[in-house]
């Protein structure tokens, strides 16, 4: 009998599924994988971008008589482009130390590159800002490379309302600067700036003179706010767009000023202003050792119609009274007009029509037509995608 039991139960056991053997037998643990999201978070960390790509057609040829464009990054006469794809890593807490790092590709980070980083060279790709932080109280500093403090337009298109960018951003201002830059927070209103650079776009000095900056931000009303900025230092000469930076130099000099209006909660205005000179500029006279200076007037008017819809009117006036940033002595006028779509917070579209008229190079005008001719005036229209993430 006990043989028998026995055998019976071994036949049992045999005969069991598998799975009821091993059902007492712990499971392997799922690992979960982070999302990146909140691996960034974990860090401190924030992490953001936009691809920029565009049709324009341009009426002229994108130069002036004098050789240098006459547009900022949209100067191709026809021709679909990627401008930017961009990144930034920031870590950027009220208190301690931080950084952040801007990358820029594409066709417009040629432009943006200081005059001294691959010269001659056609990389695509720019290192916009890079720069450590340290922030304590009321005070934050930072020392790297770092976007301009002047002009009411940026080099991120995102943060323009107009897909082309304005005659002040591109021939009256610099783009970037390499050096320490101290903010200090008097209250919720008032803000000071100073700082010192190796000069205009400069990645590295040229002639061992730095330039100070200086600025203020003032805001006395909600809806009313004014941004300031100086650059005073001596500079190799050279206009806009230049590949080389020729002779001793001089003390070059910028005064600009933004002001912005929310008159109601769907329209807003932006003036601003900027006045520039240089010394020992060989374009100030005909025998040259002469002072240059350029200033210059923009006005925006923009309108949100609905949470989608949103147009922007600039008007613009540059007086180049040497011809020492364009290389032509002229008055130039411009008006642009840019109708933004935007279906998602992460897609915008953008409509644009612009005419630019200029009485430099008379009778003839100083814009290069594609046939050979020049004009007083140049007309574009563009059509601009923008994905943010």
């Amino acid at each position: 009998m006990r043989k028998l039991t026995q055998a019976l139960i071994a036949a049992s056991l045999l005969s069991m599924p598998a799975f009821a053997l091993a059902e007492d037998a712990p499971a392997k643990p799922k690992i979960p994988i982070p999302a990146l999201d909140d691996v960034l978070e974990a860090w401190g960390l924030t992490l953001n971008g936009y691809l920029d790509v565009s049709y324009s057609h341009l009426s002229g040829n994108g130069t002036f008589v004098s050789g240098t464009t006459d547009r900022v990054f949209d100067a191709q006469h026809d021709s679909f482009s990627v401008h930017q794809a961009a990144f930034t890593l920031a870590k950027q807490p009220k208190e301690g130390f931080g950084g952040l790092v801007n990358v820029t590709f594409g066709e417009d980070a040629d432009l943006i590159a200081p005059y001294n980083q691959n010269p001659g060279s056609s990389s695509k790709v720019d290192l916009t800002q890079a720069f450590v932080q340290y922030a304590r109280g009321p005070v934050t500093a930072i020392g790297g490379k770092f976007v301009t403090l002047a002009g009411a337009e940026v080099i991120n298109p995102t943060q323009d309302v107009n897909f082309s960018r304005s005659i002040l951003f591109g021939y009256a201002i610099p783009f970037t600067h390499t050096g320490v830059r101290g903010t200090y927070a008097v209250n919720d209103q008032l803000n000071l700036i100073l700082g010192l650079n190796n000069g205009w776009d400069l990645l590295q000095d040229t002639n061992g003179s730095k330039t100070i900056e200086a600025g203020a931000s003032y805001a006395p009303l909600k809806n009313l706010s004014f941004v300031t900025a100086g650059y005073f230092g001596n500079e190799k000469l050279c206009g806009s767009f230049c590949t080389t930076l020729d002779g001793p130099g001089g003390y070059r000099g910028l005064f600009d000023l933004v002001g912005t209006y929310g008159a109601t909660d769907k329209l807003t205005f932006i003036l601003n202003y900027d006045y520039g000179w240089q010394d020992n500029a060989a374009t100030a006279t005909p025998t040259g050792n002469g002072v240059a200076t350029w200033n210059g007037i923009a006005g925006y008017a923009n309108y949100q119609f609905t949470d989608q819809w949103r147009g922007s009117l600039r008007l613009e006036y540059f007086n180049d009274k040497e011809g020492y940033r364009t290389g032509v002595v002229q008055q130039w006028k411009g008006m642009t007009y840019t109708l933004a779509y935007l279906p998602n917070k992460n897609i915008e579209l953008r409509g644009e029509f612009r005419y630019d008229r200029s009485n430099g190079n008379s009778p003839s005008g100083p814009f290069n037509n594609t046939s050979g001719t020049t004009g007083k005036g140049q007309s574009s229209v563009a059509l601009e995608a923008l994905f943010k993430f």
